[in-house]
Protein backbone atom coordinates (compact mmCIF):
# COMPACT_ATOMS: atom_id res chain seq x y z
CA UNK A 1 0.00 0.00 0.00
CA UNK A 2 1.32 3.37 -1.13
CA UNK A 3 0.76 6.11 2.08
CA UNK A 4 2.09 8.90 0.07
CA UNK A 5 -0.19 8.36 -2.87
CA UNK A 6 -1.73 12.07 -4.11
CA UNK A 7 -5.11 12.24 -2.16
CA UNK A 8 -2.86 11.30 1.26
CA UNK A 9 -0.43 14.35 0.71
CA UNK A 10 -3.04 16.21 0.00
CA UNK A 11 -4.79 15.48 3.57
CA UNK A 12 -1.75 16.56 5.48
CA UNK A 13 -1.41 20.28 3.70
CA UNK A 14 -3.48 22.05 5.89
CA UNK A 15 -1.31 20.25 9.42
CA UNK A 16 0.09 23.09 11.02
CA UNK A 17 3.32 22.92 11.96
CA UNK A 18 5.57 24.96 14.36
CA UNK A 19 7.76 27.53 12.25
CA UNK A 20 10.29 29.32 14.69
CA UNK A 21 13.62 30.87 13.69
CA UNK A 22 16.91 31.34 16.05
CA UNK A 23 18.68 34.39 15.73
CA UNK A 24 21.65 33.09 17.39
CA UNK A 25 22.98 31.76 20.77
CA UNK A 26 25.97 31.66 23.27
CA UNK A 27 27.41 29.77 26.56
CA UNK A 28 26.99 31.70 29.89
CA UNK A 29 28.20 30.47 33.31
CA UNK A 30 24.92 29.96 35.82
CA UNK A 31 26.31 32.88 38.02
CA UNK A 32 25.68 35.29 34.80
CA UNK A 33 22.08 33.81 34.24
CA UNK A 34 20.87 33.83 37.57
CA UNK A 35 22.04 37.67 37.60
CA UNK A 36 20.34 38.64 34.21
CA UNK A 37 17.81 41.85 34.45
CA UNK A 38 15.40 43.30 32.49
CA UNK A 39 18.20 45.60 30.20
CA UNK A 40 21.18 43.37 30.25
CA UNK A 41 22.10 42.85 26.70
CA UNK A 42 24.01 39.50 25.88
CA UNK A 43 25.85 38.89 23.38
CA UNK A 44 25.54 36.03 20.72
CA UNK A 45 28.11 34.36 19.28
CA UNK A 46 26.86 35.29 15.40
CA UNK A 47 27.41 38.04 13.51
CA UNK A 48 24.78 40.58 12.55
CA UNK A 49 24.90 39.82 8.99
CA UNK A 50 24.86 35.75 9.29
CA UNK A 51 22.08 33.97 8.30
CA UNK A 52 19.20 32.84 10.64
CA UNK A 53 17.98 29.50 10.76
CA UNK A 54 14.78 28.36 10.06
CA UNK A 55 13.36 25.44 11.88
CA UNK A 56 9.98 23.09 11.06
CA UNK A 57 9.65 21.55 14.42
CA UNK A 58 13.20 21.69 15.66
CA UNK A 59 14.28 20.42 11.86
CA UNK A 60 16.78 22.70 10.38
CA UNK A 61 15.12 23.49 6.98
CA UNK A 62 16.24 26.73 5.45
CA UNK A 63 17.95 29.99 5.97
CA UNK A 64 17.67 33.82 6.17
CA UNK A 65 18.26 36.74 6.76
CA UNK A 66 15.97 39.03 9.11
CA UNK A 67 13.48 41.82 7.59
CA UNK A 68 10.90 44.33 8.68
CA UNK A 69 7.41 44.03 7.47
CA UNK A 70 5.62 46.62 8.17
CA UNK A 71 5.74 46.93 12.47
CA UNK A 72 6.70 43.21 12.47
CA UNK A 73 9.99 41.31 12.23
CA UNK A 74 10.08 39.15 8.84
CA UNK A 75 12.41 36.11 7.08
CA UNK A 76 13.46 36.02 3.87
CA UNK A 77 14.63 32.52 2.86
CA UNK A 78 17.85 32.53 1.15
CA UNK A 79 18.83 28.91 1.10
CA UNK A 80 17.10 25.47 1.75
CA UNK A 81 18.44 23.31 3.64
CA UNK A 82 19.69 20.07 1.88
CA UNK A 83 19.95 16.53 3.56
CA UNK A 84 23.96 16.48 2.81
CA UNK A 85 23.99 20.26 4.76
CA UNK A 86 21.72 18.95 7.71
CA UNK A 87 24.33 15.94 8.86
CA UNK A 88 26.69 18.04 9.24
Amino acid sequence: MDIFNQENINMVMDVKVQLSVKLGSCFLPMKELMELTPGTVLQLKQQASDPVGLYVNEKLVAYGEVVVVEDNFGIKVTEIVTEEKTDV
